[in-house]
C-alpha cells in the first residue's frame, strides 16, 4: 500500500465532509490492492437523513488510488422515497457533503472555481432540474460574479436584526454562502420575528420563511429598507469609532455570534 496515497485520501475523505470514520476500511481496500472500491457513509442534517456512496479507482500504471466521486441519497423527513444525485471530486472545485445535501435541498451554494484554463472564479451553483448528465444526475448551473446578484446588498433590503453587528454579519452572511437556511430575526413594527431565509441568486434576492419553515413574501418599502440602511450604519459607526479615551466600549462591542446550522 502506498502510504503517501493513503494519507491523502484520508485527508480527503475528511474535508469532503465525511469525518475520519472511513480510514480502517480505506486502508483495508487499499491493501487488497482491488482494481476499484467504494466506500460508504452514513449521516443526518437536522431530521433528515443522507447516505452515501464513495467511489475510488486504481491508476492502471501504478498503486494509487483515486476519490473519483460519490453518490449522495437523502430521505427528507416525512417522505418515504429517497432523491439521489452524484458530485464528482475535483482538485479545486469539490462540492462538500453539507453542501451537497444544501444542493439537493434546492439551495445554492457559493464557490471559488476554477475553469479549464486554470482560471479562478467565483460563482453560485445551484442544482438545474431541467439537465443531466449521461448517469442521470442533474447538472450545476452558475450565476457568476457578473450576473448582478450581490448577497450583501439584497440582505440590507430586510430589516434583520443581526445586520446590525459585524461580527454576526459576516458569519450570516458565510452561513448563506454555504448554502444554510439560516435562522434571523426580523424587527418589524417594533417587534422582534424568527425568520428563515436563504440566498436566491437566480432571482437576486433573499427568500424568507416563517418560523414554521413556510415560505412568505417579505414586504419592505423603499423608506423601510432606507431607514434599516442607515441603522445599521450608525451602529457600525458606533462600534468602529469609540471613544479613545473609553477602552470599554471596544470590549463592550463583542455579542454572542449567530448558531449556524450544520
Amino acid at each position: 500500500m502506498n502510504q503517501k496515497n493513503f494519507d491523502y485520501l484520508k485527508d480527503q475523505i475528511k474535508y469532503s465532509g465525511f469525518g475520519e470514520g472511513l480510514e480502517s476500511q480505506l486502508k483495508e481496500n487499499m491493501q487488497k490492492q482491488a482494481p476499484e472500491f467504494t466506500l460508504h457513509h452514513q449521516n443526518t442534517f437536522g431530521k433528515d437523513e443522507t447516505s452515501s456512496a464513495l467511489h475510488f479507482k486504481k491508476s492502471p500504471s501504478s498503486d494509487m488510488y483515486f476519490f473519483n466521486s460519490y453518490q449522495v441519497s437523502v430521505k427528507k423527513q416525512d417522505q418515504t422515497e429517497k432523491i439521489s444525485q452524484s458530485f464528482y471530486i475535483e482538485k479545486n472545485n469539490s462540492i462538500t457533503l453539507k453542501e451537497a445535501f444544501n444542493l439537493m435541498h434546492g439551495r445554492a451554494v457559493n464557490k471559488d472555481l476554477t475553469n479549464k484554463e486554470g482560471q479562478s472564479y467565483n460563482a453560485w451553483v445551484q442544482l438545474d432540474y431541467k439537465n443531466t448528465d449521461q448517469a442521470g444526475s442533474y447538472k450545476l448551473k452558475q450565476f457568476h460574479q457578473n450576473y448582478g446578484f450581490e448577497i450583501e446588498k439584497a440582505l440590507a433590503k430586510l430589516p434583520i436584526k443581526e445586520l446590525g453587528n459585524q461580527q454576526d454579519k459576516t458569519r450570516l452572511v458565510e452561513s448563506l454562502q454555504k448554502g444554510n437556511r439560516q435562522s434571523v430575526t426580523f424587527i418589524e413594527n417594533g417587534t422582534e420575528q424568527k425568520r428563515l431565509i436563504e440566498a436566491n441568486p437566480q432571482f437576486k434576492s433573499i427568500t424568507v420563511y416563517d418560523g414554521n419553515e413556510k415560505r412568505i413574501r417579505q414586504q419592505l418599502s423603499e423608506k423601510q429598507a432606507e431607514k434599516q440602511t442607515l441603522s445599521q450604519k450608525k451602529g457600525q459607526q458606533v462600534t468602529q469609532q469609540p471613544d479613545e479615551n473609553d477602552q470599554s466600549s471596544v470590549k463592550a462591542g463583542k455579542r454572542k455570534g449567530l448558531s449556524v446550522s450544520q
